[in-house]
């Protein structure tokens, strides 16, 4: 039985200021470029039965510098639709909605916390029907990426606010004596 490797696209302009990143279709930095060539690095060996990937250029960008040929695009991987708080951060949301928390609360005019689960439960059943040719690829965003780490095991999707994610890390979804497991989380190295 394979694995889905969960990568998170490199930085952009607004992941490294914090800033809330859902339909804005932001390039990646220099950084994040380099941060996608090292994933790459990091995956070399491995084969995949299916790449999928959110059609955001900053998650498409990183899987061509990963090395990596997407077999499908979905919108069901793009990130959490932030709404009114798009392009702004939680510092900044506070300030005027003090007790606002995206994992129980959802972004007004965006997406809820169960909207956005019934996307990636839809994404993570596609990914189990290639488990038996091998590994499976998912490159996305870093809330929604939580959410299906969170999914996986069975938690809500308030439980993404459990893992943290950094910017093109790895993060491998496999089983333990039949059951779904994290292998591993957020590895950069």
């Amino acid at each position: 039985m394979g694995e889905i490797v969960l990568i998170r696209h490199g930085q952009t302009e607004w992941s490294a200021n914090g800033r809330h990143t859902s339909y804005t279709d932001l390039d990646l930095t220099e950084t994040g470029e380099q941060q996608a060539r090292e994933a790459g690095k990091r995956l070399q060996g491995r084969t995949f039965a299916a790449v999928i990937s959110s059609p955001r250029k900053r998650a498409l960008r990183t899987a061509e510098l990963a090395g990596l040929t997407v077999t499908e695009t979905t919108e069901n991987l793009a990130e959490w639709n932030y709404g009114d708080y798009e392009g702004i951060t939680s510092a900044t949301i506070h300030e005027t909605d003090p007790g606002w928390k995206l994992w129980t609360d959802g972004a007004p005019g965006g997406e809820s916390p169960s909207q956005v689960a019934a996307r990636l439960d839809k994404v993570l059943a596609h990914a189990r029907t290639f488990l038996d040719q091998g590994d499976v690829a998912l490159i996305a965003h870093g809330h929604s990426l939580r959410v299906a780490g969170a999914r996986w095991i069975g938690l809500p999707p308030a439980g993404g606010a459990l893992f943290r994610l950094d910017t093109a890390t790895l993060s491998t979804l496999g089983f333990d004596h039949g059951e779904p497991a994290i292998d591993t989380w957020n590895a950069a190295s």
